[in-house]
């Protein structure tokens, strides 16, 4: 391999790389903790309210 391919091949690989930290990852969901999900649950649950009856 000449100098300048091996040159061309490592920027267009580093080039890659910092564009795939930029680019947005909307595939995949953002990490969600065992406490927040425990949280979230306990909230989205109704609560037994007791009304008094007369």
């Amino acid at each position: 391999m000449n100098r300048q391919k091996k040159l061309q091949q490592l920027f267009k690989e580093k080039s890659r790389k910092a564009n795939a930290k930029l680019a947005p990852k909307s595939n995949k969901p953002k990490y969600i903790s065992k406490a927040d999900r425990l949280k979230m649950a306990v909230e989205d649950t109704p609560e037994a309210v007791d009304t008094p009856e007369s």
